[in-house]
């Protein structure tokens, strides 16, 4: 769907440049057929518009090759039988392409020469065509959307996944799909709904996987669905997305599955672990009549106030911590830093909160938050508003020594091995991610960091995702970039957040600090939420809705919220409640968010960035012959495999095959590395899983004349461009905001 004038016009058939004659490729006899084999990448035909890239970014985010080219590039390939297919050097036949993505059906036209010999191929090959938005009409499969039928936004309603739908791809979901409606002012999904035709041609079927019931009508329309026609099966879509909306997110997965059949390169899971961090610290309170933390400039509260007094832990605290965590299958993980349990010790001569965490130390997952709040990057010179570096008499900036950032981390281990929480040495949670680099003020790393990291055997550094969302190597550290929740560090009520809330995100002349207007990052409120209600009615559903965003996204990185979340009103718990059963309402048990520790999140960071960048060259290898998967990559790069139940990676003769990964959302997926002395990572699926035939379909290719254009297309419907932008869940959703913007 390519942006035109503020709109998205979908078309039966798009418009083609001339094209060369070519007929369809001919099917060799069953009996004298070379064997052939299938290429693992998708063939990805782009218009330019939001849903093709939504498909695009699900592709990526797995790890699943493709190759891309815009319809519109008049430099692109002809898609004929030479682009499609191709003969190795044993004479076996090789078939490109595994999947084909097309930004609607017919976009090649209906008798064009592309298109016949698109559909030869698919045919012949048994080959799936993913239409990422199409038109409703009698050449895919479907009614025109009119009695019964409808056009227009879809916003707030739930379509519903069919028994056939999860049974063919989509039976991770717990059926109901609710589609966004964020902002009653703005259209924020459409679609066409419409019914399968009553008398289809011969030989072709349309099949709802996922439908909607028809306003105004007792029917159901269908929103996804599987039109199978002239030999080969066409996922024909009927709305319009882009990649950050709940509705596409929920289907991501299962259009791969369906369009793969189910055999794909590419691993993706859901990801929820919950970073704590400032644990056994205090924090400063917001002083809700200055407007500021007290204890900053120009912020003092009165003595003996409620504003005075600092936000810390109490021992009740860590007990429902622990029970909070039992009934979520859930564990925390407590970014800690001992001295702020010996300057409790100091001036009390005991921390009952220490001594509490100790008792149920083996509840959490402990990670190293440095010791003494020490700000590990330029030395800071705290004398002018905002800080800056320090620089010696030669301009020459300051830095924080490799020695002071061992001390920190060191000093820190052994506290905790003292007080008998098992700590991994190789996870680091700097305190305010320093030492990394931290815009304005410091553009670039400590460089005393990297070989600090390095000689203390650090693998695993927090970083914030909110500055750099992209992990990366820093030394022997794999940074992992946190999502932080919406939850201010230095507040621990609901009143509290909902008063720092307001300042935050409304304008000065509705009361507020005014930094939302015209920011890059942030929206403001059309008014200020009430004290005592804002909290529960727009603060928890809005935070939970972006949290649940990230978790959905096949990202292996934590939600980041601060210890004063977790006490007095414990207000991260109302949120982290929400995101969880929002979560369950729509995926089945048999996909659980996965719930890992730093160390293992930077793990799957490092074998994603490894498996790209072998992608990126074209030093990766991956086809199937039969029901068996072979895939060639450079040495020490594991291998992403998605697989049915029941695939086992093949072994050297007299060792026992093994699964090829483990089960998630009802198949098989993993990370696989070859089996020892082996090149190549071999896949034996089970059969039927895989519906490819030995050798291609022996049918005849239906005969159709060249031509140098395609059909007419029908009338156009127009879409809302607001469709191609995420609207914001929030105002702190950075993600969308950021989006929207470019």
């Amino acid at each position: 769907m390519g942006l035109r004038a503020g709109t998205i016009r979908w078309t039966a058939a798009l418009g083609t440049a001339a094209l060369l004659a070519l007929g369809a490729p001919a099917a060799a006899h069953a009996d004298t057929a070379p064997a052939y084999r299938t290429d693992l990448r998708i063939l990805v035909i782009d218009d330019g518009g939001p849903s093709v890239a939504a498909i695009t970014a699900e592709l990526t985010a797995e790890g699943v090759p493709f190759t891309e080219f815009n319809y519109y590039d008049h430099t692109r390939p002809t898609v004929d039988a030479a682009f499609l297919t191709g003969t190795l050097p044993d004479g076996t036949v090789e078939a490109k392409y595994q999947g084909v993505v097309l930004p609607a059906a017919n976009a090649l036209g209906i008798d064009a020469a592309e298109a016949v010999a698109l559909s030869s191929y698919e045919r012949t090959y048994n080959i799936r065509q993913l239409d990422a938005s199409s038109y409703p009409q009698p050449s895919n499969g479907l009614n025109w959307p009119q009695n019964p039928g409808y056009l227009g936004a879809l916003d707030g309603m739930t379509a519903q996944v069919t028994p056939a739908g999860s049974a063919a791809a989509f039976g991770y979901l717990q059926g109901g799909i609710p589609i966004e409606d964020n902002n009653p002012s703005v259209t924020e999904s459409y679609g066409f709904l419409s019914t399968p035709l009553t008398s289809p041609a011969t030989g072709s079927s349309f099949t709802p996987l996922v439908q909607l019931p028809i306003p105004g009508s007792t029917a159901q329309g269908s929103l996804v669905g599987d039109y199978h026609h002239n030999g080969h099966d066409e996922l024909v879509t009927t709305f319009a997305y882009n990649q950050y909306q709940r509705q596409w997110r929920l289907l991501a997965r299962g259009m791969v599955d369906w369009l793969t059949q189910g055999v794909h390169l590419g691993f993706a899971r859901n990801y929820l672990s919950v970073q704590v961090q400032d644990v056994l610290l205090s924090d400063n309170r917001w002083n809700s009549t200055l407007k500021c933390t007290s204890g900053d400039v120009n912020c003092t509260p009165v003595p003996g106030s409620p504003e005075a007094a600092p936000i810390r832990m109490t021992p009740a605290d860590v007990t429902y911590a622990q029970q909070w965590e039992a009934a979520n299958n859930l564990t925390l993980d407590l970014a800690y830093d001992g001295s702020g349990s010996e300057a409790v010790t100091a001036a009390a001569g005991s921390d009952p909160l220490a001594a509490q965490f100790a008792a149920q130390a083996g509840s959490f997952r402990w990670l190293n938050g440095g010791y003494g709040r020490q700000y590990l990057g330029c030395v800071q010179n705290t004398a002018v508003v905002p800080w800056v570096c320090s620089t010696d008499a030669n301009g020459a900036v300051q830095w924080v020594s490799q020695a002071d950032i061992t001390s920190a981390v060191q000093t820190n281990t052994a506290w905790a091995r003292a007080k008998g929480l098992p700590v991994d040495a190789g996870e680091l949670v700097t305190s305010q991610y320093s030492g990394l680099a931290l815009a304005p003020q410091q553009p670039q790393d400590n460089p005393a960091l990297a070989p600090a990291l390095t000689a203390l055997g650090v693998s695993a550094l927090a970083s914030d995702g909110s500055a750099e969302s992209a992990a990366r190597q820093v030394g022997s550290a794999t940074t992992v970039p946190g999502h932080p929740l919406d939850l201010f560090h230095n507040v621990a009520t609901a009143a509290g957040e909902t008063d720092e809330y307001n300042w935050t995100y409304t304008s000065a002349a509705q009361g507020g600090s005014g930094a939302c207007t015209n920011s890059t990052t942030s929206t403001c409120l059309a008014a200020p939420l009430d004290t005592t209600t804002g909290f529960g009615s727009t603060i928890v559903p809005s935070t939970a809705a972006i949290a649940l965003q990230h978790v959905l996204t096949d990202d292996p990185s934590p939600l980041v919220l601060h210890q004063a979340g977790l006490t007095e009103d414990r207000i991260a718990y109302p949120v982290l409640d929400q995101v969880l059963s929002g979560y369950r309402a729509l995926f089945a048990a048999t996909t659980p968010v996965v719930n890992l520790r730093l160390a293992d999140l930077a793990a799957q960071q490092r074998q994603q960035a490894a498996w790209r960048a072998a992608l990126a060259v074209g030093t990766v290898t991956a086809y199937q012959v039969g029901q068996a998967v072979t895939v060639t990559a450079p040495a020490g790069v594991a291998v992403p495999v998605t697989a049915p139940s029941g695939s086992v990676q093949v072994q050297p003769a007299g060792t026992a095959a093994t699964a090829a990964g483990t089960a998630y959302a009802g198949e098989l997926s993993g990370w696989l590395l070859p089996a020892s002395g082996e090149g190549t990572v071999t896949v034996q699926l089970p059969s039927p899983a895989a519906p490819q035939a030995l050798a291609p379909n022996t049918r005849a290719a239906r005969s159709a004349p060249a031509r140098s254009t395609a059909t007419a297309p029908v009338t156009a419907a127009v879409v809302p461009a607001s469709v191609a932008r995420p609207v914001p869940l929030g105002p702190g959703d950075q993600v969308r905001i950021r989006a929207g913007k470019r």
